[in-house]
């Protein structure tokens, strides 16, 4: 599976960015994308998932109300907006696939996930 993100770039406090994540075709049903981040000295930490097959999605508490994951199915694209950004929003952004879903729900930990982007970083200054 090869994933490439776009999107990333510099915004104010309070403003809004939407990254975008191609992937190459699954042909199965039983995968999830995730949206993973790194800040500098941090460890690389789970944000949002989505399960394209039935649009079931999972966030951590720090992006909830504010960040949303969605997906185009017949682009095989995943986007994550992010609006009310903050400042401890900044980071290297990734996104990736965990094949092993299956009936599941999407993971957010960042070891379930088997193929990976080469990120894009967002800086959000105050």
């Amino acid at each position: 599976v090869q994933l490439m993100e776009s999107g990333g770039g510099w915004v104010q406090a309070g403003g809004s960015l939407r990254l975008s994540c191609a992937t190459s075709k699954v042909t199965y049903d039983g995968y999830g994308i995730g949206w993973l981040r790194q800040a500098p000295g941090k460890e690389r930490e789970g944000v949002a998932c989505i399960k394209p097959s039935d649009g079931s999605t999972r966030y951590t508490d720090s992006v909830k109300g504010r960040f949303t994951i969605s997906s185009d199915n017949a682009k095989n694209t995943v986007y994550l907006q992010m609006d009310s950004l903050k400042p401890e929003d900044t980071a290297v952004y990734y996104c990736a696939a965990d094949l092993d879903v299956h009936s599941g729900t999407c993971s957010l930990d960042l070891y379930d996930y088997d193929y990976w982007g080469q990120g894009t970083q967002v800086t959000v200054s105050s």
